[in-house]
């Protein structure tokens, strides 16, 4: 009898902890979007945490350095890495991203410093909130430039030879 109630104690203290981890990590998800994905959406994005990538389009870039303030467009690219290769590589798909006018795209804000990376045709990866008039207002930014290290990676391959 004694054995039966530590055996029903422990599973009640294993559903409580395997509750606790699931419902605390469906709290904090995020969900990866495209643009087109974003905008699809519409209404239902809006509020919710989000993880966004776009190629970022440089004529849009705007920065407040007393307020912190940076601004910029982002145009659509594909979230499939294999589609992203048949297209030519993500320098390709970038570049063809920003020059395209008929790509969707997101206005962004974030408040913080400038990235140095921050240039037309990085890809960027924005952490926030997509709020009612469709901007998106970013807590995090990460920013990949594949065009700044395309050349660097040959010449280095050479110096190792």
């Amino acid at each position: 009898m004694q054995r039966t109630k530590f055996i029903l104690g422990g599973l009640l203290i294993l559903a409580a902890v395997v509750y606790l981890i699931v419902s605390s990590t469906q709290a904090s998800a995020e969900y990866f979007m495209t643009v087109d994905e974003v905008k699809a959406k519409g209404a239902q994005a809006v509020g919710q945490s989000l993880r966004l990538s776009g190629a970022v389009m440089g004529d849009t870039i705007k920065y407040d350095s007393a307020t912190l303030t940076l601004t910029f467009d982002i145009a659509h690219v594909s979230g499939d890495n294999a589609e992203i290769e048949a297209q030519g590589g993500l320098a390709k798909v970038l570049s063809d991203a920003v020059n395209d006018p008929t790509r969707q795209h997101v206005s962004v804000v974030y408040i913080g410093p400038k990235p140095d990376l921050l240039r037309g045709e990085a890809q960027a990866i924005l952490t926030g909130k997509l709020d009612s008039d469709g901007v998106f207002h970013a807590d995090e930014l990460l920013l990949k430039c594949p065009t700044k290290y395309k050349q660097a990676v040959p010449d280095q391959a050479e110096a190792n030879k």
